[in-house]
């Protein structure tokens, strides 16, 4: 039986509840509803409420297109959709003076899709198991969070094209000043998230408003390397405003174009450009727009501005084979189009050494050299694992720790996909689904050692513990932490393939 459980935060009273043990508090209003005149500017001030605001319930999610169907590992699930979605969610073991670490959850989704109260990522678990106060956060997504205006609409509408990024600031500012009623210490955060989440994560660490808002970072499946540069974000804006037909300077007009139809002009944007494209997952990104994130945000890690943050950097084995699914089914990569698709990478010289050295490495890895396993081959690393290395050696470079680990696990029941992206998640969460995921002993295992290791390292800095022993921090022999069926420390794992783009030049970056 659940029983009521209030708390006092500057803003007014909230009413959540008691149960098992934990004091939960859902749809906590972190920023004032982003609508209307609201609507593309930087979030604002919730300001005060009179008696008590429930708090029982999760408030709406953002705006967001629904699948089909759930993706591989997720639940099916069919939460209202609103703007007004700037909503927080707090799990705590008690609300007293413990000060107990804090853990900030930050979702992935390309940017596009997800929220914070999904039930995958029910923070019930790791509040009592590790004993710290969980959050989890919205923010704004696709077009509403992280669309360009300003140039396109001559400044009629000014969006950097980094609000959802300015929610999350707004979310952790609110963490410093109101957790400690909850229980948490608002000088001991850890933010941590996968994907776009962990993506997300990389650009706080570069952005000046989030400096000081959290201590420690995990980063699954992403760094701030999906970043555009603002020049590249309004060529996305004038397609958006053209296929919507709207005056770019009428300021109004644009704030009357209903969510459905942001909805639309999204899916147009994603659409493939050429024969053989697959459809992207996203068509806009946190931009790097000189202001609110300054400059490349590896580059700007080399230059110190995450000096203060231990992190945790990891990737997944086979990262791109989830994306891999949404090939056309009629497509065949043979080797002229494995070609063509690497071409817009990497210039034309470096191609055949590249093809060379994955065909090879994959051998070594017992895979199929095949075509499309080289491509899923390539594509993780330049998505995926070269800048979570970049961002391990720039944060080394600084004297600051940093760990790095790499997820191998596979289903032992044959899931083709293997140690795909987001595979993950549900190993963090203890809710890993059989077919995606697999079950057993070794399952329980493995999600054990991560759930270790994460909140160890929420406490202490360090994931180290008696699950998986001792976890160097990465340096010189590239350090590495392989979680999988053996979880093991590995000195510089797959370094044939790392080493070698060392020697290869990169166009431009790919993105989801």
């Amino acid at each position: 039986m659940n029983q009521q459980a209030t708390v006092t935060v500057p803003d007014g009273r909230l009413e959540g509840t008691f149960q098992d043990g934990l004091y939960v508090f859902k749809g906590i209003p972190f920023a004032a509803p982003p609508v209307g005149d609201r609507r593309w500017l930087p979030p604002q001030p919730v300001g005060p409420w009179s008696g008590v605001r429930p708090a029982r319930e999760f408030g709406p999610i953002c705006v967001q297109p629904i699948p089909p169907m759930p993706p591989p590992g997720m639940p099916e699930e069919h939460e209202p959709q609103s703007e007004d979605c700037l909503f927080l969610n707090v799990w705590t073991p008690g609300l007293d003076d413990a000060r107990r670490p804090v853990m900030v959850w930050i979702h992935g989704g390309a940017f596009t899709m997800g929220s914070g109260s999904s039930v995958m990522f029910d923070g019930a678990g790791l509040a009592g198991k590790g004993n710290v106060v969980f959050v989890s956060i919205n923010y704004r997504l696709g077009m509403l969070g992280f669309l360009r205006l300003a140039e396109v609409t001559g400044g009629a509408v000014p969006a950097t094209g980094d609000e959802g990024l300015l929610d999350q600031v707004a979310a952790l500012q609110w963490v410093k000043q109101n957790i400690a009623a909850f229980g948490g210490d608002p000088g001991n955060v850890t933010v941590f998230g996968e994907s776009a989440g962990a993506m997300s994560i990389g650009c706080l660490m570069a952005m000046p408003a989030a400096r000081g808002l959290f201590q420690k970072a995990i980063l699954e499946s992403g760094v701030g390397s999906t970043a555009i540069p603002k020049e590249r974000a309004g060529e996305v804006a004038g397609r958006f405003l053209e296929i919507l037909g709207v005056d770019p300077h009428d300021a109004a007009a644009l704030r009357t174009i209903t969510p459905q139809q942001l909805l639309d002009a999204d899916i147009v944007l994603r659409q493939p450009r050429a024969p053989g494209e697959a459809v992207r997952l996203t068509a806009i990104a946190p931009v790097i727009d000189g202001v609110t994130i300054p400059d490349v945000t590896n580059e700007m890690a080399k230059k110190g501005a995450a000096r203060d943050v231990i992190a945790i950097v990891g990737t997944n084995l086979d990262e791109y084979r989830l994306f891999a699914m949404m090939e056309p089914p009629d497509f065949k990569l043979d080797d002229a189009a494995l070609t063509r698709r690497l071409d817009e990478f990497l210039k034309t010289g470096d191609i055949p050494r590249v093809i060379g050295a994955y065909r090879k490495s994959l051998e070594r890895r017992g895979e199929s050299p095949d075509n499309r396993n080289v491509w899923s081959a390539i594509q993780t690393d330049l998505m995926f694992r070269n800048p979570a290395v970049g961002l391990l050696e720039a944060q080394t470079a600084q004297g600051q720790q940093a760990y790095s680990y790499l997820f191998t696990w596979r289903n032992p029941n044959g899931n083709p996909l293997g140690a795909c992206h987001a595979l993950e998640i549900g190993f963090v969460f203890g809710q890993y689904e059989p077919l995606f995921c697999g079950t057993g002993p070794d399952a329980d295992q493995l999600s054990e050692c991560i759930q270790d290791a994460w909140l160890s390292f929420a406490h202490h800095g360090d994931p180290s513990g008696e699950c998986l022993g001792q976890w160097p921090p990465y340096g010189k022999e590239r350090t590495t932490m392989l979680l999988g069926k053996d979880s093991h420390v590995e000195a510089a794992p797959y370094e044939d393939v790392r080493a070698l783009w060392e020697t290869v030049t990169i166009k431009k970056s790919p993105m989801p």
